[in-house]
């Protein structure tokens, strides 16, 4: 076992494990630590605990120190120098000509790297802008380019069902969403209506999947036939989440439908009949959104 702590360097970002060097720091507490990208003032949001060896990536790297006012202060000024650095390189983004949309500025606590975060259609030679920047500040530049997912992460905002934005509250990682999940929740497969501020799928579908996949491991599909108290029918409807299905009767000329509890049925043959009343170019679209959203996170 190994005793950690968890430290977030940005708001629903991803989490991190330190070494807390002997030291009880609490949650909210503030620690300055050494990452691959430099010296870094981040928020405990996981106090001291004790942690599986197989659960750490070693080797784990010792906090320096927990921060001290005069680190808050330091790292108070950066946040005022991004502010001031965002206006300089948009500037120079003007000057150059320039097809790139800035979007956040970044100070490592030490100022040993400035990371300045921009999306564009394509690829862009900045180099000469670089240059610039680097005249200015006397330090280290990075210009990274980000997709649209994490442009909104940092612009922030509420989606359709009225709350923060999933990741800008808590997910701290993206990962790719694909239409089967759509269909697997039994949602619309109306692009406008399952797209988030973005224009790509909604995170939540990707989330909520890992219930659906559970309880869907118990239903039968879409199409298969089943034998109920009534006999036998046709699964034409589900309750995912209450594992409840609709079946479908045929009694001569007359069609009549029930529910029934997963539990009170038997599947007789479990084939997936393929929906007809999927509009074409709605799916279309959305095939569209899940390939551009596979290309923006493999970028």
């Amino acid at each position: 076992m190994a005793n950690i702590i968890g430290v977030r360097f940005k708001k629903a970002g991803k989490i991190y494990f330190f070494d807390p060097d002997g030291k009880i720091v609490s949650r909210g507490e503030h620690v300055i630590v050494e990452t691959s990208m430099g010296m870094e003032y981040g928020e405990v949001v996981i106090a001291n605990r004790q942690l599986p060896q197989e659960k750490i990536v070693a080797p784990l790297k010792k906090i320096i120190r927990v921060a001290n006012n005069q680190d808050a202060k330091q790292n108070e000024e950066n946040k005022k120098q991004e502010k001031e650095a965002f206006k300089v390189c948009e500037k120079k983004i003007k000057e150059h000509g320039l097809e790139m949309k800035l979007m956040d500025v970044e100070f490592k606590f030490d100022k040993s790297k400035i990371l300045f975060f921009f999306t564009a259609d394509g690829r862009i030679d900045f180099r000469e802008l670089v240059r610039d920047l680097a005249a200015i500040y006397k330090t280290r530049i990075e210009l990274r380019q980000v997709g649209v997912r994490d442009e909104v992460k940092r612009l922030g905002g509420n989606g359709v069902c009225g709350r923060e934005l999933c990741c800008c509250s808590f997910l701290g990682n993206f990962e790719t969403v694909s239409i089967k999940m759509a269909k697997e929740q039994n949602v619309s497969l109306n692009p406008s209506k399952i797209s988030g501020n973005c224009g790509r799928l909604m995170c939540c579908l990707q989330y909520e999947q890992g219930v659906y996949d559970e309880k869907l491991g118990k239903l039968p599909k879409i199409g298969a036939i089943v034998k109920t108290a009534d006999g036998q029918g046709e699964v034409c409807g589900l309750e995912t989440l209450k594992e409840i299905v609709k079946v479908k009767f045929k009694d001569g000329d007359e069609t009549f439908f029930k529910k029934y509890n997963v539990k009170d049925i038997k599947i007789i043959k479990n084939i997936e009949k393929e929906q007809d009343n999927i509009n074409k170019e709605e799916l279309a679209e959305l095939k569209k959104l899940e390939e551009l959203d596979k290309k923006d996170l493999k970028n």
